[in-house]
Parts: structure tokens; sequence; C-alpha cells
């Protein structure tokens, strides 16, 4: 009877203790995980600001996962060979039908690769103005599996993130309202840039924009000679995600002090030529009033 106690003892009681012990091994790497996963969430919310806590938090989320498939399945592998089956077998139709999901599932992997590194390398942030795939919008949300971006029409953009090849965010640590401002060819262009100058500065002296302007106006000077203006190219830079409104400020601003000095508004100009002994006689074009209905 002892002797039959002590088979069934090393039949099924070693077996079923290392069983027990496995899974007892596995709950307290589960536990840790998930104290660990919170413990990074608080130091980033502790330490970080709202973006970077939040970059943090998903991050932190994604490695949880990747840990947590780890220890599930080298736990469960584990239990399997305690009970004697064989895992030969399963590894090899694992592998089959593993390589079968990955070409029906290629996409779906690169939006979670592509995602991640996104997210590891902080090219993108909640709220950030950017262009990806073609597409211009501000970033409302950021998953491994897509990037949410709303348009200025209020169109929500999906955007996979397999298909971004190119992100340009255009609301990182400063940005630069550009003006290219047309002039008519009689106007002094030195006049016309003092001008500019003297509109950036007082703009800069007023409230709010002096909390969004970060540097005086930046002149490049003539860009190019059009048909029938000349185009002068300036720059001032400003407080990220702010070169919007800092634009259609300075240009209205911009309008009033020209009107006021005389700058003229450049429009189109033809000049017929009747013949060698005919002066030239220039014309300007208009366009033709609508009438009132009857």
């Amino acid at each position: 009877m002892n002797l039959l106690n002590d088979l069934d003892w090393e039949r099924w009681g070693i077996p079923a203790a290392r069983i027990l012990l496995i899974l007892v091994m596995a709950w307290l790497a589960m536990h840790l995980l998930n104290r660990l996963e919170r413990l990074v969430k608080e130091r980033a919310v502790n330490r970080m600001g709202a973006n970077d806590a939040a970059r943090a938090a998903t991050l932190a989320r994604v490695v949880h996962y990747l840990v947590a498939v780890v220890i599930g399945v080298v736990a469960m592998m584990l239990v399997l060979s305690q009970v004697g089956i064989s895992l030969a077998p399963i590894l090899g139709a694992a592998g089959v039908v593993g390589l079968a999901i990955g070409f029906g599932a290629q996409s779906l992997v690169k939006d979670y690769f592509t995602g991640f590194f996104i997210l590891f390398e902080d090219q993108i942030r909640t709220g950030d103005v950017v262009r990806i795939a073609n597409i211009s919008g501000s970033v409302e949300d950021i998953t491994l599996r897509h990037v949410r971006l709303r348009d200025y029409e209020g169109t929500v953009h999906f955007v996979p993130n397999n298909l971004i090849t190119t992100v340009s965010n255009m609301t990182r640590e400063y940005a630069n309202a550009v003006f290219e401002v047309r002039i008519s060819y009689r106007d002094d262009i030195d006049t016309a840039m003092a001008i500019m100058h003297e509109v950036a500065t007082q703009m800069r002296q007023d409230a709010p924009w002096k909390d969004l302007i970060q540097a005086d106006l930046e002149m490049a000077g003539l860009e190019r000679l059009d048909e029938s203006a000349v185009v002068l190219r300036a720059r001032i830079r400003t407080v990220a995600s702010q070169q919007y409104g800092v634009r259609r400020e300075y240009l209205r601003r911009l309008k009033a002090a020209f009107e006021h000095k005389g700058i003229q508004n450049p429009y189109p100009h033809v000049t017929m030529h009747n013949g060698p002994d005919t002066p030239a006689v220039p014309l300007r074009i208009t366009t033709p009033e609508p009438q009132a209905a009857d």
C-alpha cells in the first residue's frame, strides 16, 4: 500500500506540485508587472508634462501586453510539459499557423511596429498639427493601430500607421509665420520693408501677441518678380501652433499700414501695341460688377 502511494505521488503529486508552482510564479510575475506599469504611469504624471505622460503610459501599456503574452506562453508550455504532452508537434503547428497569419496580417503587424516607434521616438504628440499620408490636421489620438486627425473643416481622419512614411510636425518647439507680401512695381521696396518691420515691432509690444512672438521680423528680402507684383518674403518666430493666428493678425495690420502709407495693392496690367508709330496704352484689367436682377 505504501508502495502504491509512493507511485501515485511520483506520478501525480510531483507534477501537480510543479504545475501549482508554475502557476503561482506566473501569477506573481503578472502581479509584479501590473505594479511596475502603475509605477511608471505615476512617475510619468509627476515628472513629465501631459503629453509625455500620455506617451509613457501608452508605451508602458504596450510593454505590459507583450511581457504578459510571453509569461502566459511560457507558463502554458511548462504546464503542458508536466502533464506529458509533447511540445514539438504543437510548436510545429503553431509555426505553420503563425506563418499563415503573418502573411495575411502584414499590414496589421506593420501598423503596430510603426506605431510603437512613433510613440517611442516621440514623433507625434496629442494636440500637434501634422501632415501625414498627405493629410493635415490636429492630432486627437495616437494608438499602435492608427493616428486620428481632425482637419480645419472638422473632418476626422483615421490614418493607419503603416501608411505613415514621413511625419511633418508643424508645432514642435517653435514655428514660423511666413509672409509673401506683394507690392506694385511703382512702390519703393525699401520703404515697404521698413513698414513691415514697423508693423512687426508694434505687434510684438501689444497683448496678447507679445507672449506669442519670440523674435523680431526676419526679412528674407525680394523673393521674386511676378507679372504684376514684386513679392517680398519674411517670417516671424512664434510659439508652437500659434503661427496661424500671428500670421492673420500681422497681415491685417500690414494692409492698414500699406494703405496709410500709400503702398498700392498690385493688379494685373496689359499693354497694347497698335503699331510702330502708335504709343503703347496701358490698360487695367477689371472685373465687371454683377448686374442687379430685374
